[in-house]
């Protein structure tokens, strides 16, 4: 008779079930992971054109009118490691995504777009509008920063 404590470990079959187990997880898990690694790298997009929102606002402020382009809204063109070709339209801004950002498909070149939205007769911009700019954000919905969806 064999002694109940000579019998430690795990079957063959408990192995595979936690083997399995760790493989449906990560197949769960690492989509997830790169799509929230491309969400903060478009973030980071959004935080690019603080700047830029201050400058248009100020115009706005200013002179009662939306800026006409980039040189009239005064902000500044340095590209970033996940954002180049800022660009201003009458008073939207528009941001193309580099290489570097990724997703599936990869979001190079495609834009995030804000466009202000002033209170009707006034020189106050209360909110910016991403979802509906005038030929912006074409980054997929997923990728868009929370504020934007």
């Amino acid at each position: 008779m064999r002694n109940a404590s000579l019998t430690r470990g795990f079957t063959l079959i408990e192995l595979m079930i936690v083997v399995a187990i760790v493989g449906i997880l990560a197949a769960i898990a690492i989509p997830a992971y790169q799509d929230y690694m491309v969400r903060s790298k478009v973030s980071e997009l959004l935080a690019t054109v603080s700047q830029c929102k201050t400058a248009v606002a100020e115009y706005m402020t200013s002179k009662n009118t939306l800026p006409a382009d980039l040189t009239a809204s005064g902000c500044t063109t340095i590209p970033t490691k996940y954002g180049t070709g800022l660009d201003v339209t009458a008073g939207q801004i528009l941001i193309a995504a580099t290489a570097d950002v990724g997703g599936s498909p990869p979001q190079t070149g495609l834009l995030l777009g804000l466009r202000p939205e002033p209170v009707a007769g006034t020189s106050v911009i209360t909110a910016w509008d991403c979802t509906r700019a005038t030929g912006g954000s074409t980054l997929e919905a997923k990728y868009l920063p929370a504020v934007c969806r």
